[in-house]
């Protein structure tokens, strides 16, 4: 029986290394989601800017442009995209969510399923942030201006 992370769920993955993309696209589908995938940062950029998606789960390394700069890129696009990374090196280089520019970073493990599964649907569950009332807003203006 299928269990469903989300069926309306839009992810987008992105790894040079075919092998990894098709198992994950394929244990993302079984939960209900439509993934994408691009092998690069240069197909992940043209997918992005031609299509929503609900998350980005990205590699750090890959030739050309790694996770790091393809993260940058689509925070310059959309800052608030949802994005995983993932890598090999999460400790030996010491990447976190603040270095990269990512909402979560996972390591590549023997438990990077359930971790992907669960930080998938943390991030889709996620509220977009509340933009303050225009009245909020003009008080905030107001208050910096005569603090001045």
């Amino acid at each position: 029986m299928k269990s469903v992370l989300l069926p309306s769920a839009k992810i987008l993955l992105v790894d040079d290394n075919r092998d990894g993309l098709t198992v994950r696209k394929l244990l993302l589908e079984e939960l209900g989601c439509q993934v994408e995938v691009a092998g690069c940062g240069e197909e992940a950029l043209k997918l992005f800017s031609s299509s929503r998606f609900d998350v980005i789960v990205t590699d750090y390394r890959m030739p050309r442009m790694n996770g790091t700069e393809l993260i940058g890129r689509i925070r310059a696009l959309n800052p608030e995209a949802r994005i995983i990374l993932l890598s090999g090196f999460v400790e030996p280089l010491g990447l976190t969510e603040k270095s990269t520019g990512a909402d979560i970073v996972l390591s590549k493990s023997a438990g990077e399923v359930g971790f992907l599964i669960r930080s998938v649907r943390r991030l889709l569950s996620r509220q977009p942030p509340r933009k303050p009332a225009e009245s909020e807003h003009l008080q905030n203006t107001k208050k910096a201006s005569t603090a001045g």
